[in-house]
C-alpha cells in the first residue's frame, strides 16, 4: 500500500590510524542501535582529492550529503539530525484511518 521512505545516509569521511574516526565509528554504531540509516565510510588516503579536501579536518559526518559534524561527533546531535530527515506518519492519518 504506501512504500517505506528511504534510510537515511550518513556518509563517514576518515582515514587508518585517526583517534577521532574511531571514536566516531563507535558513536555511528550507537546511534544506529537506536535508528537505522544507511552507512557508508570513506577512507580519504584512496583518494588525492578526498584528501586534499580533508587532510586534517577528520572526521566529517554528512547525512543525506550535508556536512553535520567535524572532528566530534555528537550523538545527541546525530540523533536529532537522523530524526529530522524521516518523515513522520501524518497525525491526521492516524486519527481519521478506519478500522480494517
Amino acid at each position: 500500500m504506501f512504500a517505506e521512505p528511504p534510510l537515511p545516509l550518513v556518509t563517514l569521511y576518515s582515514k587508518p590510524d585517526c583517534h577521532l574516526c574511531n571514536i566516531a565509528k563507535e558513536r555511528l554504531a550507537n546511534v544506529r542501535k537506536r535508528i537505522p540509516f544507511n552507512l557508508e565510510t570513506v577512507d580519504i588516503t584512496t583518494d588525492p582529492d578526498l584528501f586534499e579536501t580533508y587532510k586534517e579536518r577528520i572526521p566529517v559526518v554528512l547525512v543525506n550529503g550535508e556536512e553535520t559534524a567535524v572532528y566530534r561527533i555528537s550523538e545527541k546531535h546525530l540523533t536529532r539530525k537522523l530524526r529530522a530527515c524521516s518523515p513522520r506518519p501524518s497525525r491526521w492519518f492516524h486519527l481519521r484511518r478506519k478500522p480494517t
